[in-house]
């Protein structure tokens, strides 16, 4: 169905616990991967409790790529996440140090069509981007993605951060023909701020929101062990609308970019 990117503008908005929580509760296989330039697998340390460690990285697909075996490769880097017994998620982990990051800068483009082109085989993609503006930032894959997605907190250190970068996200897809691929993930919407006023400072439409849960959240961060009723806890609730409204905002920018096309070729 998609390539869909998860990315922050400053702090710890929750992007990797966002990208994870939507993961495992995707209705269709899904591939997570893990594009924050920072280095190191957050899902190995945190949710996988450094219990063991990534024998592959993305690091490795910039090998394959010289050899002209990147499509292998991907299948062959990825690991199978345990979860829900209905999810299937596979994860292709990070670099190993931010020092690593650099080299995958001519790669990302080249592994946006390859993410495309797993929708053949009937998986989608979600990628964890990690904070804006560090060195070896997967820019191409945002630009790239049937919905990218600023996960911002709706407080007005968060908005400010987030404000920074609206305008670069705005021209950036603008210049591509994507505006309508561009959209907000909010934590915590109404805390203090509505979707509404977010969207107005922003002026990018906010897709969707995850409740601020803190303790749910550090299920999927760090490997917390689950609290009580955890399934019905207000992160996992929120998780359920909150991909639905992912896949609705993907099917709507598709209707449109095509309709788009048609009236080009008109």
């Amino acid at each position: 169905m998609a390539l869909i990117v998860m990315f922050s503008a400053s702090g710890s908005p929750g992007v990797t616990a966002s990208a994870l929580g939507v993961a495992l509760t995707w209705p269709r296989p899904v591939l997570l991967v893990e594009g924050d330039p920072t280095g190191g697998s957050a899902v190995f340390a945190g949710y996988l409790r450094a219990e063991s460690a990534p024998s592959s990285s993305l690091i490795d697909l910039a090998l394959a790529e010289r050899h002209g075996e990147l499509s292998d490769a991907i299948a062959q880097s990825t690991v199978r996440m345990p979860g829900p017994p209905e999810a299937t998620v596979a994860l292709l982990p990070g670099t190993r140090s931010h020092g690593q990051a650099r080299s995958l800068l001519p790669l990302w483009e080249k592994l946006a069509t390859e993410f495309k082109a797993l929708e053949a085989t009937g998986q989608d993609v979600i990628v964890d981007a990690g904070r804006l503006g560090l060195a070896g930032s997967p820019e191409s894959l945002i630009y790239a993605a049937d919905l990218a997605l600023l996960v911002t907190r709706t407080d007005l250190v968060s908005l400010s951060a987030a404000r920074s970068w609206a305008e670069t996200l705005r021209t950036g897809f603008e210049r591509v023909g994507g505006r309508s691929s561009l959209g907000l993930l909010l934590v915590g919407e109404g805390q203090p701020y509505s979707a509404r006023d977010v969207q107005k400072v922003l002026q990018i439409p906010a897709t969707a929101s995850l409740a601020w849960d803190p303790a749910a959240a550090d299920v999927f961060a760090k490997g917390a062990k689950a609290p009580r009723r955890f399934d019905s806890s207000r992160l996992v609730r929120s998780l359920a609308a909150g991909q639905g409204a992912i896949q609705a905002a993907v099917a709507a920018n598709r209707d449109q970019l095509g309709t788009q096309m048609v009236g080009v070729r008109a």
